[in-house]
């Protein structure tokens, strides 16, 4: 696969959530950080969405929002609305004068990730993705969208599987767009992406992470120089080659134990290392444990909480 197709498996969402987000007149609300990804699209009118202290910006009809990491944030009616804090809620929302039909709708929406996983790979995204109405794929998203609700308001069988390959589409579609301008995407995957010679690289990297690489293979694959390969890499994905390597190949380990279903010897051969010691050192000089230990540690986080007996 390729690597946004890599980091959308390996989060595995699920569990989604929507409701409908309706305002009038002058309003303002505020959230703490969550953690877990959100998504919001504009039915009608316009909101300011001011995202970890950031400055706000406009939600127009028809434009879409990924938070893949809930920071703290204020959905506001004008870009000045003083904003009141209020908890999450899973009931539909009304903001403003509770009377009159409503000048802003929007559906907002949450969802869950492989706990895991998520840390390393969501440092690879941006904050927030915002996919415009005037871009190509965001009716795509609305269709997307809709279904999500109608799944997530029905009670029919396979919803779980249909609710977590809605999510994964809905991801893909946010990730290619970028919802970004070239000048304004953070250091990151999707930076990377954008490099063509980069590009080839980090495929490279997800379809044979088990190879031998080196800084200077790679920088050939990239046609550059060494040095300004490696200054390349850095400042575009924000760690520097091997650093990337390293932290890829602990995050499938990390996924692998938790499913417990690889040896160690397997595993370190198809993460790329020459022995299963070799492996366990990496492992516990990054994670801070042994693979044996992680591997427990998630069984016992994922057991079954034991039933009172009467």
């Amino acid at each position: 696969m390729d690597p946004l197709s890599d980091i959308i498996a390996l989060l595995r969402p699920h569990a989604a959530f929507s409701k409908p987000i309706t305002g009038r007149g002058r309003w303002g609300v505020r959230y703490s950080a969550y953690g877990l990804p959100g998504f919001a699209l504009v039915l009608a009118g316009r909101c300011w969405l001011a995202v970890d202290g950031a400055e706000p910006v406009p939600i127009d009809q028809g434009d879409f929002v990924l938070l893949p990491s809930t920071p703290a944030f204020s959905l506001l009616s004008q870009p000045d609305a003083e904003s009141v804090l209020v908890e999450p809620s899973y009931e539909a929302l009304r903001h403003g004068d509770p009377m009159g039909e409503p000048d802003f709708q929007m559906l907002g929406g949450t969802f869950e990730i492989e706990p895991v996983n998520a840390p390393l790979l969501l440092a690879l995204l941006p904050k927030m993705i915002h996919v415009r109405s005037t871009e190509e794929n965001a009716l795509r998203l609305g269709r997307i969208i809709g279904l999500l609700m109608e799944e997530c308001a029905a009670d029919a069988p396979g919803r779980e599987m249909i609710l977590q390959r809605l999510l994964e589409v809905m991801m893909m579609e946010c990730l290619r767009s970028g919802g970004l301008g070239e000048d304004d995407l953070p250091a990151g995957l999707l930076a990377g992406l954008r490099t063509p010679a980069l590009a080839r690289v980090l495929n490279a990297l997800h379809s044979k992470v088990r190879a031998p690489w080196t800084v200077a293979e790679l920088a050939k694959l990239a046609g550059m120089s060494r040095s300004a390969f490696a200054a390349r890499f850095t400042e575009t994905l924000g760690c520097a080659p091997m650093e990337y390597l390293s932290r890829w190949r602990m995050t499938l380990a990390q996924d692998a134990l938790s499913r417990g279903d690889t040896s160690l010897d397997r595993l370190a051969q198809e993460v790329g290392y020459e022995s299963a010691s070799a492996f366990s050192t990496a492992f516990r000089r990054r994670i801070g444990c042994s693979p044996g230990a992680f591997a427990r540690s998630r069984r016992v986080a994922t057991m079954p909480a034991a039933k009172n007996v009467a």
